[in-house]
């Protein structure tokens, strides 16, 4: 601490106001802890300011705008249908503030304190806070760190106004005419299906064989068949090369299983990843260990190598997912008070909301199967139950993967209309340790899309009803 610097003390102090960060602070001011939450940008971190939300916003918008043009085989002809872009941004604008407005309220009527600027280390008890005017130092007994993570940049495609990262796509002022897409991930494909869907002429530059790779094959191959379907081209096997950059576009060139080919565009959008924002807090000086990737390595309570301070969210190992980071967040706090809480990732749930949706939690079959399982994975097509006929969505289905001797659920993937939601049920089974049995005898709501878990329950005790076995 600098000499005659007046510093504020605080039990816990949280670096980051994102979904990790924000709960994390809630759930210390619960524990009786005083809390400091620091923000050098928006509340609500990447998530609600440039990531899930006004992805999602973005998303529902392009449905909304698709369903208009395209629902001729539900008798609805609509003539004329426009895209007012300027009112769908302002639109997107305003759920973002709702929710950061929000996680402001919430911090305050929890009596955290909120402080604008940049932390960096200066001890492993202490942070200096800095903003264009002035610094403050804050001594701390322990620290969490939610800092989350940023755009991975390619060398060969620095950002510009044309090419431009998830952010900037998600702030575009008018719909392109083209866009290349680098990158088949979660992020590419949602932000694919969007554009598309709202009149873009897409093309995705994958590097690998399939688009979606954490996810089952089958599954990808369904979101890959409905883009394609709008209009979307897909190259596999592709690696990207150059850009060439003008007032109106861009050329990018790119190695096409051995060929290469040139595409142009309005804009192209990197998708390749994201990497930790870990390198500008001074966490090596204060010897808190990090990898080779300047991820942060933790314990089971979110425990760094130093005792007194913790990691959540996107700089720790793991899928850079906001409902992780809120969990971890939780652990780390009730940590820091002297509970006996540790992480448990066995039904962490992975959303992408592309079209259909895609959802998966617990074990993949062929995961169970390396872990030593013998399981017997029972799928149910959304073809076959009442309310997606009715809704007219009826690509995907359910897989249920359970234990073979006894019937545990050990894991579920959906493709299909709101899959985001129904996979909630499927990992409070896995918690909870439920069967097949206990689902398929627990009464659904007809009709409901909900009854497909019913329905593969079924499957898998070898009694279903509305599919010939």
């Amino acid at each position: 601490m600098v000499v005659g610097d007046f510093a504020n003390e605080v039990d816990t102090l949280v670096i980051g106001s994102g979904p990790g960060g924000y709960v994390a602070a809630i759930r210390a001011a619960q524990l009786g802890q005083k809390v400091t939450i620091v923000e050098k940008g928006e509340m609500g971190g990447v998530c609600l300011n440039v990531g899930c939300i006004p992805s999602k916003a973005l998303i529902a918008a392009g449905h909304r705008y698709h369903n208009a043009k395209h629902s001729e085989d539900m008798g609805i002809i609509a003539e004329q249908v426009s895209i007012n872009f300027e009112k769908v941004q302002e639109w997107k604008a305003s759920v973002v503030k709702k929710l950061t407005g929000g996680v402001e309220g919430l911090l305050k009527g929890n009596k955290v304190e909120i402080v604008r600027g940049e932390a960096y280390f200066a001890s492993e008890n202490s942070v200096r806070i800095m903003d264009e005017k002035s610094a403050q130092t804050y001594n701390f007994k322990h620290c969490i760190i939610a800092t989350g993570s940023r755009p991975i940049e390619i060398p060969a495609f620095k950002y510009t106004d044309r090419v431009i990262n998830s952010t900037g796509a998600l702030a575009l002022k008018e719909v392109p005419k083209k866009m290349v897409v680098i990158g088949g991930g979660y992020i590419g494909i949602e932000l694919a299906g969007a554009y598309s869907n709202m009149g873009t002429e897409v093309v995705v530059l994958e590097g690998s064989k399939q688009i979606l790779g954490g996810f089952e094959k089958q599954m990808a191959k369904l979101v890959e068949r409905r883009l394609k379907k709008n209009g979307v081209e897909f190259k596999m096997e592709a690696m990207a090369k150059g850009v060439e950059e003008s007032e109106s576009g861009v050329k990018v060139t790119a190695e096409v299983k051995g060929k290469e080919e040139v595409f142009e565009a309005d804009y192209c959008l990197v998708t390749v990843g994201r990497k930790p924002n870990t390198d500008e807090l001074g966490l090596e000086q204060i010897g808190v260990e990090l990898n080779d990737r300047g991820v942060v390595k933790i314990d089971k309570q979110c425990r760094t190598s130093v005792s007194n301070i913790f990691a959540i969210g996107d700089v720790v190992e793991g899928p850079p997912l906001a409902h992780k980071a809120s969990y971890e967040g939780k652990i780390a706090a009730e940590a820091i008070a002297g509970e006996k809480s540790e992480v448990d990732y066995l039904a962490i749930p992975a959303v992408v909301f592309s079209d259909p949706e895609l959802a998966s939690v617990g074990y993949t079959e062929a995961e169970a199967k390396e872990a030593g399982f013998d399981v017997v994975a029972s799928k149910f097509p959304f073809a076959a139950n009442g309310r997606a006929l009715s809704l007219n969505e009826t690509d995907g289905f359910m897989k249920l993967i359970t234990r073979k001797d006894d019937g545990l659920v050990v894991g579920a993937q959906i493709a299909g209309p709101n899959a985001s939601d129904m996979i909630a049920e499927l990992g409070l089974a896995i918690e909870t340790g439920m069967t097949a049995e206990d689902i398929a005898l627990t009464i659904h709501a007809h009709p409901s899309l909900g009854e497909i878990t019913m329905e593969a329950a079924e499957v898998a005790l070898g009694t279903p009803i509305h599919i010939v076995k």
